[in-house]
C-alpha cells in the first residue's frame, strides 16, 4: 500500500504489488538513450562538405531536404543554414517540391523537385542508395562519418542526384546530472545499460560521456528481447522502459516494465507499470522507491526481531521469579510484580506498533549504498534501538503503573 501510494505521488500507475517489490531487487537497468540520457533533440552544429563540394551547396541541399521535417534535428538544420549562409524564407511551394518523409525502412528523408533528388539520412542507408544508382561513396566521407561517430555525434549524410555532398554533424546533448545518478545506482550494485539505434562508435562515445556501464547499439526489438533473456538466465532482475509496439516483447519479458502513457496500447498492456507523465527518466525514481521499500522492510524487521527478543528478556525474569526465585537476579529492571510486567509489556507493544506506522508509510531515509553497508546500518540503528527500547519503556510504564497505584 505504501509503495503504491509513493508511486501514485510520482504519477506512476502500478499494475501489481509484485512489480513494486521487484523494482527494489532490480540489478540491471535498461534505458533508452533519447529522452532519458540525452535531451532527445539532437541539434545540427556543422556542415562538413566532402570531395571538394562548396559548403554553401551542402547547406542549401540540407536545408531544402529539411523544410518539411518537423523533427528537432530537421528544424535545427534549417536554422543553422540561415545563420551560416543566410538561406531564409524558403518553402516547399517555391519550386513545387515533393517531400519524402523518413521511414524506418529507408532511414532517409528528402525532397524531389524539377528532376532533382535530395536525400539525407544514416550513412549506411545513403551509401546503399548512392551505390545502387551507380554513384560513389568516397573514403573521405567515410572518414568524416567515423570521426563524428567517435565524438559521440550523429552523422547525417546529404546527397543530391546520388552525388554525396557532405555530412551534417548532429550533436546529442547529455542531460545534466545523469552521470551522478548512474554513479549512485552503481553504488547500489545496479548495472546501467543504454539502448540506442546509433552505430556502435556513436553509442560508445555517448555511453562513456554519460557514465553508463554498458550499451546496446543498433538495437532492434529482437535484440532487446534477447538481451533481457540473457540477463535473466544469468539470474539478474531487469527493468526497462518503452513506448512503442516494437518495445512490447521486451517490456513483457522484463521484470519491471514501465510503459509511457503516450505510448501504444500494446506497450501499456505489456508493461506492469504506466508512467502517466511519459518521462523515461522516471524509471530511475521507480527503482529508488522500490529500494526504499526494501530498506524500510529490512529496518522494521530488524527492529521487530530485536524488540521481541529484548522484550521477553525484560519481563520473563519478573514473571517467573515467584516460581523460580533464582530468576530474580535476572530481573535487572526491578519490575514491581509479574502482573505489572505483563501489563507493561502489553501497553508497550500497543504503543510501539502505532509508533512504527508512520515509519512504515513514509519509509526510512533512502541511502545509495551497497547492501552490506545497509545491513550494518540496520543492525546498529534499528537492531540496537529494538534492544534498548523495550527495557527503557517497559520500566517507565511499570513505574507509572506503580505510581498510579494500579499494581
Amino acid at each position: 500500500i505504501a509503495g503504491m501510494s509513493r508511486l501514485n505521488e510520482a504519477n506512476v500507475l502500478a499494475m501489481s504489488g509484485r512489480a513494486i517489490e521487484a523494482a527494489g531487487d532490480v540489478d540491471i537497468l535498461m534505458l533508452d538513450k533519447t529522452g532519458t540520457i540525452t535531451l532527445g533533440n539532437r541539434q545540427a552544429s556543422e556542415f562538413i562538405p566532402v570531395d571538394g563540394v562548396d559548403p554553401a551547396e551542402l547547406a542549401d541541399a540540407a536545408q531544402l531536404s529539411s523544410l518539411a521535417d518537423e523533427t528537432p534535428e530537421g528544424r535545427s538544420i534549417v536554422v543553422l543554414a540561415k545563420e551560416q549562409f543566410g538561406l531564409r524564407g524558403r518553402t516547399l511551394e517555391d519550386k513545387g517540391m515533393e517531400f519524402i518523409p523518413f521511414t524506418a525502412a529507408t532511414r532517409m528523408s528528402g525532397v524531389n523537385y524539377e528532376g532533382n533528388e535530395i536525400r539525407k539520412g544514416a550513412a549506411d542507408s545513403v551509401r546503399a542508395y548512392v551505390e545502387a544508382a551507380g554513384g560513389v561513396f568516397s573514403a573521405e566521407c567515410d572518414e568524416v562519418v567515423e570521426r563524428i561517430a567517435k565524438a559521440g555525434g550523429t552523422p547525417l549524410v546529404v546527397t543530391k542526384n546520388c552525388r554525396v555532398l557532405g555530412v551534417v554533424y548532429l550533436k546529442d546533448i547529455i542531460k545534466s546530472g545523469v552521470k551522478e545518478k548512474f554513479a549512485d545506482l552503481r553504488k547500489m550494485g545496479i548495472k546501467t545499460i543504454m539502448v540506442t539505434g546509433d552505430n556502435p562508435l556513436t553509442a560508445a562515445a555517448i555511453a562513456a560521456e554519460a557514465g553508463v556501464d554498458d550499451f546496446l547499439a543498433e538495437a532492434t526489438p529482437e535484440g532487446k528481447l534477447a538481451k533481457i533473456r540473457e540477463f535473466q538466465r544469468e539470474g539478474h532482475l531487469v527493468a526497462m522502459t518503452g513506448d512503442g509496439t516494437n518495445d512490447a516483447p521486451a517490456l513483457a519479458q522484463a521484470d519491471v516494465a514501465v510503459a509511457m502513457n503516450t505510448g501504444t496500447q500494446a506497450a501499456k498492456e505489456a508493461g506492469n507499470m504506466v508512467d502517466l507523465d511519459s518521462s523515461p527518466t522516471k524509471l530511475i525514481d521507480i527503482v529508488r522507491i522500490g529500494k526504499q521499500l526494501l530498506m524500510t522492510r529490512g529496518s522494521l524487521t530488524t527492529f521487530s526481531v530485536a524488540n521481541d527478543v529484548a522484550k521477553y528478556f525484560a519481563i520473563i525474569p519478573a514473571l517467573f521469579s515467584p516460581i523460580y526465585p533464582g530468576l530474580g537476579a535476572l530481573n535487572i529492571l526491578g519490575l514491581a510484580s509479574p502482573l505489572s510486567a505483563v501489563l507493561s509489556a502489553i501497553i508497550y507493544n500497543a504503543l510501539v506498533i502505532v509508533a512504527l506506522i508512520p515509519a512504515a508509510l513514509k519509509g526510512v531515509k533512502y541511502r545509495e549504498v551497497p547492501s552490506g553497508q545497509l545491513l550494518t546500518h540496520n543492525l546498529l540503528v534499528w537492531g540496537l534501538g529494538g534492544i534498548v527500547a523495550p527495557f527503557v519503556f517497559i520500566k517507565l510504564i511499570d513505574m507509572l503503573l506503580a505510581f498510579c497505584g494500579i499494581m
